[in-house]
């Protein structure tokens, strides 16, 4: 699967594609769901969430242009795979992670910790961030909010950037980076997420 992502040019840095090879997909599936683990598309996880397609986890770490020691803040745990593959790239203890669901939150604690990694996990708003482990070098979204979440943006470092679907019915994938002098918007093509939950909905 992840050869077949690289060659088509979808994914292009090194470190994403190993990250994607050394994460066991399977695991972070229902059991019922495992036959279709490798599958390039999203899949329900329950409580109408999903884990995502693994090119759009992909495409997501290239455009963060994610490094070896940065700290980073993930919005939305669901199952815990693009936490797991972003803490591949990033390394152990550097990868905090809000789940409004807690039981999602609960499972995804367990799985990451049985499958060896060091993800810092908590139940909450995603849209106040997580603010004791600020700043962030980068930040990203799996749920698409009506707009960047201020207090995600405030706990970035200057220099920072932030990945999200921004959108209800039309989605955009944006990245924002935090500048002296304000926020550097940049989007890219349309997607599709589940919406954020929290906030004011």
């Amino acid at each position: 699967m992840v050869e077949t992502l690289a060659e088509s040019g979808r994914i292009e840095r090194e470190s994403t594609i190993e990250a994607l090879k050394a994460v066991p997909r399977h695991e972070f599936v229902p059991p019922e769901r495992r036959g279709s683990a490798y599958a390039d598309r999203p899949l329900p996880i329950g409580n109408d969430q999903t884990i995502s397609a693994p090119h759009m986890v992909g495409i997501m770490c290239d455009r963060l242009a994610l490094s070896e020691g940065e700290a980073v803040l993930e919005v939305g745990t669901g199952c815990g795979y693009h936490a797991a593959v972003t803490a591949e790239i990033v390394g152990d203890g550097n990868v905090y992670t809000v789940e409004y669901v807690e039981s999602l939150a609960e499972d995804a604690r367990k799985r990451l910790d049985d499958l060896g990694y060091d993800v810092q996990v908590r139940v909450g708003d995603g849209h106040d961030g997580w603010p004791e482990y600020a700043p962030y070098d980068a930040a990203y979204l799996t749920c698409a909010a009506r707009e960047l979440p201020e207090a995600v943006l405030e706990q970035l470092r200057e220099g920072g950037r932030l990945l999200a679907p921004v959108g209800e019915r039309r989605q955009r994938l944006v990245r924002a980076v935090k500048c002296e002098d304000g926020i550097d918007r940049e989007e890219f093509g349309g997607v599709r997420f589940v919406p954020m939950q929290g906030g004011d909905s």
